[in-house]
């Protein structure tokens, strides 16, 4: 046996995560004469609170980064000459990587990559760990007595034991190519206290305290073995002593049992009924069988498990019921079938905050090199929900021509983790909400599916401010200026119009109702900027939802003036409002008003001197439509006085409209 490996500076990368905290502490604890560095950009489902037991020990240093960040691991391995890298960070959860490949393909390969390379060139590594998982080997056949062995054909089922694999396709290359010393570990489910609840077995803990269904995917036959945190920890601190250069070590139990014996256990530890708590859900696209490992080699090097199942079990069902709330609102990662979800460990987080100065202030500073990757050229990034509206898609080709960088939110607005999720991937300056509920093809829709309507226009827009408020965010709410109605106060034809601070009168469609709530609601948040557009055109007289384009397709209309919209000049305005951080409420719209007919008659000036149409009453329009419409003039004055070059409705038609299509040519 050759001489134990003795490190000095050993970066750990992922060490806010479940295992590699545990790994952690348990080095910083066991050898204080070792410097441990820790690097971790503390995504979902990490926690600073995972490495309080290490966060004052001066061996111990925080660094909150990226391993992508090639400056970043660079600097890090020079200035704290690292001799020893544990290399943990990655994403893991199979039911993420279905949905958001890419992601997996990032993290766990290309940030694989950037180590290996900053390994390469400084050229001091003297150990590479890497840990790689037992679902690269896929599945084991059922009937088999032997586990698969480190030398087992790799055979990756799913995005992300596929991204693992590749990985160590990597790893295994530097070792030969460039001579790097190279160890892997490859294995079975680790369970314990702090693991982030997507996983089985605190997710079914969490669920049995909550008095909720325990969820199996499939018929729960899919056998796993389960080894406990601190064996595993353990394991690592073996392997990084003993393992040998090269060779790769099956960490391994041959203890099986199924996802359904598993639920069972969990039942018997909160005295329920397994019969009646136990729910049978869709199964993964594809859901390996069996994993099972030949662990010998490992315990050649002294290691073996020391946990019970029963044990360790118990162990993590008592320190969860302790700690309930360590993890914050994991509603998300209950569900069934999970997939992004709330980053809980973000900088966002006031608590994290403070955790990251008191971890600071027990050890010297580092300064680190700003990356020129990561260097913002412009100081504005949107970050736009309503990909596929029509507002929505026009915001996105208005930043394109402005040069401002954005992206669209993948999450829904009713699910609050997944707009985190969003803006802490992201990093917005702003958030612009063009998503919600206007009725297919019309409001009428919204009367014969109010809940719908209510998820996304009242639920979902209160969920985004919200998130937008505890993250420091300005949003722009594209509202409507359809909760107004023609009234005393307020007489067609008068030119009085309904100013921002005025109170909702139109309740004659539930789309107006669920509109004039949410924008109440909303008055309570000082980081809502609310737009009301009305009856919005623009230049796109093919776009079915513009006004202009459903009136010209009409035999009949009625012949009401109302305030417009025009997009064209307006949406690039809001964009200026973002930047001018303008709050409250303003009705978006031109000044003045236009009726239906005067909109035809240019129509017909401007585009086809053919077009005919006729009017029908409010009375006759009410016997074909299932809600009334909103008639209204808004009052411009406010957004007049911000926006002086503002046009007139019938200026704003003609310049951005009309003469942009003209077909007849001018007299």
């Amino acid at each position: 046996m050759a001489m134990p490996y003795k490190p000095k500076n050993i970066l750990i990368t992922g060490a806010a995560g479940f295992i590699a905290s545990h790994v952690t502490n348990r080095i910083v604890r066991s050898y204080p004469d070792y410097k441990i560095v820790v690097l971790d950009k503390l995504d979902y489902c990490s926690n600073l609170k995972n490495l309080l037991p290490a966060s004052s020990s001066p061996n111990f240093k925080f660094v909150k980064g990226d391993i992508a960040s090639a400056d970043l691991v660079n600097f890090l391995l020079v200035t704290e000459n690292i001799d020893t890298i544990m290399h943990f960070a990655a994403q893991t959860h199979v039911d993420n990587s279905f949905g958001n490949s890419f992601e997996f393909t990032k993290n766990n390969i290309y940030g694989t990559h950037v180590l290996l390379e900053a390994c390469k060139v400084t050229g001091q590594i003297r150990r590479f760990i890497h840990v790689s998982t037992d679902e690269v080997y896929g599945e084991t056949d059922e009937d088999a007595v032997v586990g698969n062995h480190e030398a087992s054909q790799l055979l990756p089922t799913n995005p992300y034991s596929a991204t693992k694999a590749g990985a160590e396709m990597l790893v295994m290359a530097y070792g030969r190519s460039y001579g790097l010393p190279v160890i892997t570990t490859r294995g079975n489910n680790v369970y314990g206290p702090n693991q982030f609840p997507e996983k089985l077995i605190p997710k079914f803990i969490l669920l049995a305290m909550r008095g909720k269904p325990l969820p199996i995917h499939g018929d729960g036959s899919n056998v796993r073995s389960y080894l406990y945190c601190e064996d595993v920890a353990e394991a690592f601190e073996v392997i990084l002593h003993k393992g040998e250069v090269g060779h790769v070590y099956n960490i391994g139990t041959k203890k099986e049992r199924t996802v359904l014996d598993v639920a069972k256990d969990v039942c018997k530890l909160f005295n329920l009924e397994a019969d009646k708590v136990i729910q049978f859900v869709d199964n993964r696209p594809f859901n390996d069988q069996r994993y099972f490992l030949d662990d010998q080699k490992l315990k050649n090097l002294g290691w073996s498990e020391r946990t019970t199942w029963e044990e360790g079990l118990r162990k993590t069902m008592e320190w969860y019921v302790a700690n309930s709330d360590y993890w914050g609102d994991v509603s998300g990662a209950l569900l069934p079938h999970p997939r992004t979800l709330m980053m809980p460990g973000s900088e966002g987080s006031e608590e994290i905050k403070g955790m990251i100065n008191q971890f600071n202030s027990n050890q010297t500073k580092m300064v680190v090199p700003t990356s020129k990757v990561a260097s913002p050229t412009h100081p504005f990034k949107f970050l736009i929900y309503g990909r596929t509206g029509w507002i929505g898609g026009l915001l996105g080709k208005i930043c394109e021509k402005k040069g401002i960088p954005y992206q669209y939110g993948k999450g829904r607005l009713e699910e609050r983790s997944s707009l985190v999720l969003d803006i802490q991937t992201i990093k917005p300056t702003h958030v612009f909400n063009a998503a919600g509920v206007t009725g297919r093809p019309n409001v009428d829709w919204c009367e014969s599916h109010k809940p719908d309507t209510i998820r996304t226009n009242v639920v979902g827009t209160l969920t985004l401010a919200d998130v937008c408020r505890e993250n420091g965010l300005l949003m722009m709410n594209y509202a409507t200026g359809c909760i107004f109605e023609y009234d005393a106060n307020h007489p067609e034809g008068s030119g009085i119009g309904f100013k921002e601070e005025d109170k909702p009168n139109f309740t004659g469609s539930f789309y107006s109702k669920t509109k004039a709530m949410v924008e109440e609601l909303l008055k309570e948040y000082d980081n809502v900027c609310t737009l009301r557009v009305r009856m919005p055109i623009s230049s796109d007289l093919s776009n079915p939802r513009n006004f202009i384009t459903k009136i010209s397709r009409y035999n009949k209309v009625v012949n009401i003036p109302n305030s417009m919209t025009i997009l064209d000049e307006l949406l690039p305005i809001s964009v200026e409002m973002a930047k001018r951080n303008l709050r409250g409420i303003w009705n978006f719209t031109n000044p003045g008003v236009i009726s239906h007919n005067e909109i035809l008659e240019m129509y017909k000036k401007y585009i086809d001197p053919s077009f005919k149409w006729s009017n029908f009453t409010l009375e006759e329009q009410a016997k074909v439509i299932v809600a009334p419409r909103s008639n209204n003039e808004m009052d411009g004055t406010k957004l007049k006085d911000e926006f002086p070059e503002l046009l007139s409705i019938k200026e704003s038609l003609v310049k951005y409209v009309f003469e942009p299509n003209r077909k007849v040519p001018a007299n």
